[in-house]
């Protein structure tokens, strides 16, 4: 079974995301992940922009997949979210990747883009590794 494979079948049980969200899982490799959306009306806030929380969900997606893919169980214990600019495309894509990890907790940033190349969002997570 195929790196992909593996990931998609394990955090295709995280139903949010993936199933009600709509997250697809692209890449994934011990301390990597990129996902991407394709962007919906339901995801569209009141003034018909990408909602904060979607940006948010792809980062805490994107991060659990790049922090315990073939690793030791890891969970979000500080996350902090930049909006930087509105989605002009129609698919977001989360890209993230482990800048220091160590024995109780790592750190990663999320660069969150659209299919125009615009940084939408970036974030920076550290983890709290479940020993």
């Amino acid at each position: 079974m195929s790196n992909i494979d593996e990931a998609k079948e394990f955090f295709g049980k995280d139903l949010y995301a993936a199933a009600t969200t709509g997250i697809e899982i692209l890449e994934a490799e011990p301390g990597y992940a990129k996902c991407a959306l394709k962007i919906e009306d339901k995801h569209k806030n009141a003034l018909g922009q990408v909602m904060g929380g979607v940006f948010f969900v792809m980062a805490d997606f994107a991060f659990a997949i790049a922090s315990n893919f073939k690793q030791n169980p890891t969970v979000t214990q500080t996350s902090q979210i930049v909006y930087l600019s509105p989605v002009k495309g129609s698919t977001l894509y989360a890209e993230t990747e482990k800048i220091r990890g160590g024995r109780s907790t790592c750190f990663y940033k999320i660069s969150i883009t659209d299919d125009t190349g615009a940084l939408c969002a970036y974030v920076t997570t550290t983890g709290f590794i479940v020993n």
